[in-house]
């Protein structure tokens, strides 16, 4: 269930009003739709529950629950839904070896034992995540840049311990360099 006080992360936008039934449109903001299926519970903004009633993917909308008409629905129109991480954690299923973003997000990368920063952001560009490194002060003291990317993929990333919050990779100092 949704902690109201947990910080919250934006999933979807509802969208314009479909239909006479108080059916709404939903644009997906997230790497797992899997999540929006019939009694799904969702945040708004200002943290009041909002429950999906169902769920129609061919269609790409969904039914708010006691939302019936819609008059009833265009209340919702261009809302944000949101969750927590602990939501997401309890509902999605990562294969072996994947990992959410927010808990890559704050690990510190390795190259051998020189620690070249902490992960701040990551960003997808085209099909390839990067990891948006802030370089470690001692490094940026030597006159390396503030930040760099370094590709979430083999070769770069030979390793990733989330219960360490470590990071460890290959070729980032050069890329560190190249930045």
């Amino acid at each position: 269930m949704l902690s109201p006080s947990d910080t919250l992360i934006s999933v979807a936008t509802l969208g314009k009003t479909v239909g006479l039934k108080g059916e709404m449109r939903l644009h997906v903001d997230s790497d797992f739709p899997e999540q929006f299926r019939k009694g799904a519970e969702f945040l708004s903004k200002d943290r009041q529950i909002i429950v999906l009633e169902s769920v129609n993917d061919e269609r790409g909308t969904v039914k708010l629950q006691g939302v019936d008409s819609p008059e009833a629905a265009q209340r919702y129109v261009n809302q944000q839904l949101f969750t927590t991480f602990e939501a997401t954690r309890q509902n999605i299923t990562l294969a072996k070896g994947e990992y959410f973003w927010f808990d890559i997000v704050g690990c510190g990368v390795f190259e051998g034992t020189l620690c070249l920063g902490e992960v701040e952001e990551i960003e997808r560009i085209g099909a390839v995540d990067y990891l948006r490194i802030k370089t470690d002060i001692g490094l940026q003291l030597q006159g390396e840049t503030k930040q760099f990317l370094i590709p979430y993929q083999t070769p770069f990333v030979l390793r990733s311990d989330i219960a360490e919050k470590r990071i460890e990779v290959q070729g980032g100092l050069d890329l560190l360099q190249a930045s």
